[in-house]
């Protein structure tokens, strides 16, 4: 089977990555010609000559762990805020003079690297956590702090959890513009397909029927099957063939789309399962098919079991209603729950119709229908109006039991 698999990176985040890198080189710079200008100033010049050394290496032996998300670790985050704290608490053992009480730390604005990388790594709350911690470094650095120590604190940590509220937005921008390419090249692919079906396969079952209905006989039957199955056919291209992987990746290289394309039927392994494409063959000139826009996506045990329900509630159709019988499948994709209907315009069960065939031994609602729901966590509703047809209605959450106690 040929399978194609064509992947789109897209990343918001990525570039403030790399300013990151440059912004902790600058700064670094910065700091360094402060101190080489400024260092008639210090009484113990050597405590700053070592912190300026140990902040260089620093700075440039982890240009890499900067690069990008992934790399930038919990662990080292936490051993560059150290760093950045120990250049603040140094400050006043180098013995500035008195006239410069207000003038800048060793590492000066190099600090703010390591709450910028806090923010871009984890948001405005761990941006909140790392500009609190060099902001109480300040202060006690200062000793009687003045107000413009109290300006430049509360300015780093306003500014740094707004950086990380933004990342925030931008990473939930490129989830949702990773779901709409999907969706897009689901869309493009399916029109590919309706082309290819609907000039080869689509015309031959129309074909089919025609010559079918004019002979008679036997003919008729084979042409009213072709015609059915023609139905079916053009409900599940409108309802898309090919599975797209739902892959948004927050990782160094941003939002990650993978859209699989196969020359075969699609088969193995998948963390989800479109349900309309299960359902979608049940469809036919005495069954209607109505779906949402978008893939209904159930973990693939939970979406076998329910379109085996469905079966179950329609094989009860044809079988109690007749083959006549008129039936119809609305699908709904809740936020919590996937909802599935079954209603038919048959002559509706007659009360304790239900308890009496349990009686009987004949299980075909209680465990065809209702113990898949049950094993799911979900639940089967069946309402029956003698005259007026009956309505089945199943509900399956979207995290399925087993996973749910798992997580517990």
């Amino acid at each position: 089977m040929a399978k194609r698999e064509r992947v789109v990176r897209m990343s918001v985040e990525q570039p403030l990555w790399r300013a990151l890198t440059a912004y902790r080189v600058l700064t670094m710079i910065y700091a360094v010609l402060l101190a080489v200008f400024g260092r008639d100033k210090y009484e113990r010049p050597w405590v700053a000559v070592v912190f300026l050394v140990v902040m260089v290496l620093w700075t440039l032996l982890t240009l890499p762990k900067v690069a990008g998300a992934v790399s930038c670790t919990k662990r080292f985050l936490g051993a560059d805020l150290v760093v950045a704290l120990a250049g603040i608490l140094l400050t006043p053992l180098a013995d500035f003079d008195a006239q410069h009480i207000d003038g800048p730390t060793l590492p000066s604005i190099w600090t703010a690297g390591s709450v910028l990388a806090f923010a871009i790594k984890g948001g405005w709350r761990w941006a909140a956590f790392a500009s609190t911690f060099v902001a109480v470094a300040n202060i006690i650095e200062r000793g009687e702090p003045s107000r413009d120590t109290f300006h430049n604190v509360l300015l780093v940590w306003v500014a740094s959890i707004a950086i990380g509220y933004v990342v925030e937005v931008a990473r939930a921008s490129e989830r949702t513009l990773a779901r709409a390419l999907e969706i897009e090249a689901a869309t493009r692919e399916r029109e590919r397909l309706a082309r290819d079906i609907h000039d080869s396969v689509l015309q031959v079952l129309a074909m089919v029927q025609r010559r079918g209905s004019a002979i008679g006989g036997e003919a008729a039957e084979l042409g009213r099957m072709a015609g059915e199955q023609e139905i079916a056919l053009r409900t599940l291209v409108s309802s898309g063939l090919v599975p797209t992987s739902r892959v948004s990746e927050d990782a160094a290289e941003g939002a990650v789309v993978r859209t699989v394309e196969v020359d075969d039927e699609w088969s193995g392994p998948a963390a989800v399962c479109d349900l309309r494409a299960l359902l979608a063959p049940h469809a036919g000139s005495r069954t209607s098919f109505a779906e949402p826009g978008a893939p209904v996506l159930l973990p693939p045990e939970a979406a076998r079991e329910l379109a085996a329900a469905v079966s179950a509630a329609l094989d009860n159709v044809r079988v109690h209603a007749g083959q006549d019988a008129q039936a119809w499948i609305l699908v709904e994709d809740e936020p919590d729950e996937v909802i599935v209907t079954v209603r038919d315009d048959g002559p509706g069960i007659p009360a304790g119709r239900l308890a009496q065939a349990e009686g009987e031994g004949r299980l075909g609602v209680a465990l065809s229908i209702r113990g898949r729901l049950r094993d799911l966590g979900g639940t089967a509703e069946l309402i029956s109006v003698p005259g007026q047809g009956t309505e089945v209605e199943l509900k399956v959450p979207k995290v399925s039991r087993g996973k749910a106690e798992s997580a517990g």
